[in-house]
């Protein structure tokens, strides 16, 4: 296992640095600058910000310079804020958007698990009809047109809950419900068809046979085999939850990382663009790893290859 894991964390850096390469170059093809939004400013104070900034040299140049930055551990100052550097940007938004993806994963799983095994073990009733019904609207209804329902409905009229923020506790339900809910649909299909194909193997016939409660036979023989698809799933479903959160965080008014990117890439932060890019690299790549390393472990079939 160390091997294997030792092997992709060294795959990683190939990688990392493709994405890094394309981001810095695409952002310095788009048309426009970080300070030609700027009002009232002459082309002597813009070329000693381009100075400052070093935004007057050769682009290889920049490129090799952020590269040297980078090997420090140092992600640059941003454009933006004056006197911040992009660490300390993403040092205070970063726990928001965590929490926010942490709730809502839990959220996908605590729902998604629920109507499926529900569905699987109530095979062709009105259960499962119920519950693949609603997995299906789910995918079918994006996050950016079920959040505003929902505040409509919870925060406009019944006024239950804030429409935006993220002061309170119950700040968290809708931003929360808004992202879990789109994914727990995809968890519901997934374990019903891996429940299904689980609970027709013999050796759950033989489980039964043996006098095994239903619940025994679910829980202890059939969920590990059957949450197979669901674990195979959440590697790219963490990040949709992480790159879905820019949607989230924008509509619901979060004072989180996701927020911070848009408005970045609107304002031509270039450094605070290429930061938040590389730590959701890194982030999807680890969690990838993991959910790798929990499918060997759920089935003893697969080898660290």
């Amino acid at each position: 296992m160390l091997r294997f894991i030792a092997r992709r964390l060294l795959e990683t850096i190939p990688v990392l640095l493709i994405i890094i390469t394309a981001t810095f170059f695409m952002i310095r093809f788009v048309p426009g600058g970080p300070f030609t939004a700027e009002k009232a400013v002459t082309p002597e104070i813009l070329r000693n910000l381009e100075a400052h900034y070093g935004l007057n040299k050769p682009l290889h140049r920049q490129y090799l310079d952020y590269l040297g930055s980078l090997l420090h551990g140092d992600l640059g100052p941003s454009f933006k804020y004056p006197n911040r550097t992009v660490n300390e940007i993403i040092a205070e938004k970063l726990p928001t958007s965590l929490e926010l993806g942490l709730i809502s994963l839990l959220v996908a799983l605590a729902l998604g698990l629920t109507l499926g095994i529900l569905a699987a073990v109530r095979r062709n009733t009105w259960l499962d009809y119920l519950c693949s019904t609603v997995a299906m609207v789910g995918i079918c209804v994006p996050t950016f047109v079920l959040g505003p329902l929902l505040v409509l409905l919870f925060a406009i009229h019944f006024g239950w809950v804030n429409a935006s923020g993220w002061y309170s506790p119950v700040d968290r339900v809708l931003p929360c419900l808004t992202l879990g809910c789109v994914y727990a649909a995809y968890i519901a299909r997934l374990t019903r068809g891996g429940m299904l194909e689980v609970l027709s193997q013999d050796y759950i016939r033989t489980a039964r046979a043996k006098g095994a409660s239903e619940a025994r036979v679910i829980f202890r023989h059939a969920l590990r085999g059957g949450l197979l698809p669901v674990v195979s799933f959440l590697g790219p479903a963490i990040a949709g939850i992480l790159t879905g959160s820019f949607v989230i965080e924008t509509i619901f008014q979060i004072p989180g990382l996701g927020r911070e990117f848009v408005n970045s890439a609107f304002n031509r932060d270039y450094t605070l663009v290429l930061g938040t890019v590389i730590l959701y690299a890194t982030l999807i790549i680890g969690l990838n790893l993991v959910v790798d390393v929990a499918q060997v472990w759920l089935n003893p079939r697969l080898k660290f290859e």
